[in-house]
């Protein structure tokens, strides 16, 4: 080999090792799939890789390879038309009806009924907001209140309350031993006690009849000094959550003497059962509006 002939084969060698190598190929996965993928080899001393062409295809796509994302409704009646639009025969509801803040979860591609897997990426989701009405009750919930406050509590929401029913009267005036205010002994009351606001109380008791009887020393101008006389429940009337069907709940009316004031606190009667119900509701009307089955509990991550 001449000298030439050696020169032009290693000029030929180092252009080669100077320049990038690409080569294509093909790999197959486990499940049977077939991925065609990159090698790059970028120089003797340069480093070599492999480019994933999915990554590369994704720049140049007009439109995405598969639905994903997730959708947010604010009403329950956007989440089913959401749900109806995207929905297939494999798609499923879950509901999550006992976390502080209840909510649903539409998976658009769920795993098939034949037990083929999905990615189940493209949801739709819901999330029960509490009614302005049903959050200011819960605030008050049990807690002790000064007199004032209590009665200005009552006046700024006097029209959540309702009459009793028939039958709502006989079960829980018999159940507490206790009678119902209508909602204008209610207002009454409330204006009662914000004349005697800085009054002295000298006698507080408990009538046979279940209604309490309040006496105040008089220091107020205008108050006809006869007793209060305070009943020991009412009706709530308000929707628990935004947009929601109304509720009918009962609330307990309690107070006890200290010193010579009163303390006054609101009981709501078993309000998570009340809020089950009205959950149910809503969860009945999903099932039957978008036909797909509908499961309490969250799906897989």
């Amino acid at each position: 080999m001449s000298e030439l002939d050696k020169g032009a084969i290693e000029a030929v060698r180092d252009l080669a090792l100077d320049s990038d190598a690409i080569a294509v190929t093909q790999v197959s996965t486990p499940d049977g799939m077939t991925v065609p993928v990159v090698a790059v080899y970028s120089g003797e001393g340069k480093g070599h890789g492999v480019l994933d062409m999915a990554v590369v295809a994704d720049a140049w796509r007009t439109k995405p390879k598969r639905r994903e994302g997730r959708a947010m409704a604010l009403t329950l009646a956007s989440f089913v038309e959401l749900v109806n639009r995207h929905k297939d025969s494999n798609s499923a509801i879950f509901a999550d009806i006992f976390a502080p803040s209840p909510s649903l979860t539409a998976v658009i591609d769920y795993h098939m009924l034949s037990g083929d897997p999905r990615f189940g990426r493209h949801r739709v989701g819901y999330a029960w907001p509490v009614s302005d009405e049903w959050r200011a009750w819960l605030t008050v919930d049990g807690k002790p209140l000064e007199q004032l406050v209590f009665a200005q509590f009552l006046e700024d929401h006097i029209a959540d309350l309702s009459s009793p029913a028939a039958d709502e009267k006989d079960y829980f005036e018999d159940k507490m031993q206790t009678t119902f205010g209508l909602p204008n002994q209610i207002a009454q009351l409330s204006r009662g006690l914000t004349i005697h606001v800085d009054s002295v109380v000298s006698e507080a008791n408990v009538l046979q009849s279940g209604e309490g009887q309040i006496k105040f020393e008089e220091s107020h101008k205008g108050a006809d000094g006869k007793p209060l006389k305070v009943p020991g429940l009412f009706m709530l009337s308000i929707p628990l959550f935004f947009g929601g069907e109304l509720a009918r709940v009962p609330v307990r009316l309690r107070y006890r003497k200290a010193g010579g004031r009163i303390v006054w606190s609101f009981n709501l009667y078993r309000p998570r059962d009340y809020v089950r119900n009205a959950l149910e509701a809503d969860l009945g009307k999903v099932k039957d509006e978008t036909s797909l089955p509908l499961y309490e509990g969250s799906p897989e991550a």
